[in-house]
């Protein structure tokens, strides 16, 4: 191919780690989940771990795992997007839009056992935020029927990494909107209202399914957050993963790698949702 004859030796050097790197931590990983998918505890070749995926209690977790990513999905994006569209198209001083790009950055990266603490911290049963409501307002937010450990608990947590990511994620696309589009809205007499209900958010379509789909897959296959925030009280499948493969009563190495390979599969499908609709809305903002 041209491709390959035009790319130097240095180029390769260059590109090297990074396909080192994914045959590493990626392809062979996936091998392997797919190998032991199909062998039995000695070994042996068996389909009885793909069987056992329909198994109530397996189905049951891939169904609150889908119902919690999904939830943490659609809110992160709805109010991701409306955060963006204040400090990108908005009428906020300039320093603001640096601020929360800057804190998006870090805190779409702040998960696991210090976010679930935070969280226990503030919205714990003897949380500051849940003190503080019962002391001055008289409203106990359990006796409310809320739980942190639970779904909407769970869900609420994902929303503090989800919604800074969808900031980052729809940032460029907003900055894609050509300004000539608006103002050409309103001198035609379309009201704000009407120019983001027949230009700007069809445009944008296809940027918010494929953020979509990434803050899906991203709240599919988080672990740590859930795993210390909920410990076993919520059954979603990184957990009853996490309980296959080093669990000490329901060990069971085949099992985890077909419910490996089972998240794989789901984070994959959405994965090539995002990838396909995003290379469709590029089109749209050259």
């Amino acid at each position: 191919m041209r491709w390959l004859r035009e790319a130097s030796l240095g180029d390769w050097l260059a590109v090297l780690p990074f396909l080192v790197f994914s045959v590493m931590f990626l392809v062979l990983p996936t091998l392997w989940l797919f190998a032991n998918a199909f062998a039995d505890r000695a070994g042996n070749f068996t389909f009885q771990n793909i069987l056992d995926l329909g198994t109530p209690q397996i189905i049951a977790s891939f169904w609150i795992s889908i119902r919690v990513s999904f939830a943490s999905a659609a809110l992160g994006a709805v109010i991701g997007l409306a955060i963006a569209l204040a400090i990108i198209r908005g009428r906020l001083p300039a320093p603001i839009r640096s601020a929360v790009m800057t804190f998006s950055g870090v805190a779409s990266n702040f998960a696991g056992i210090p976010l679930a603490f935070a969280f226990l911290a503030t919205l714990g049963r003897l949380g500051l935020v849940t003190v503080l409501l019962d002391t001055v307002f008289g409203f106990n937010i359990y006796r409310a029927g809320f739980n942190i450990l639970s779904f909407w608990g769970l869900t609420l947590t994902y929303l503090y990494f989800q919604i800074p990511l969808m900031v980052l994620i729809i940032a460029p696309a907003i900055d894609g909107l050509k300004k000539e589009w608006s103002e050409a809205a309103a001198t035609l007499g379309a009201s704000p209202w009407q120019f983001w209900r027949y230009v700007g958010l069809p445009v944008l379509w296809p940027n918010l399914l494929g953020c979509l789909s990434l803050l899906f897959a991203n709240a599919f296959g988080a672990i740590a957050t859930a795993y210390a925030l909920t410990g076993s009280s919520l059954n979603i499948v990184p957990i009853l993963l996490y309980a296959q493969i080093r669990g000490d009563v329901l060990q069971n190495p085949g099992l985890g790698a077909a419910l490996a390979l089972g998240m794989v599969v789901v984070t994959a499908l959405a994965n090539v949702i995002y990838l396909v609709v995003r290379a469709r809305a590029e089109r749209w903002l050259k």
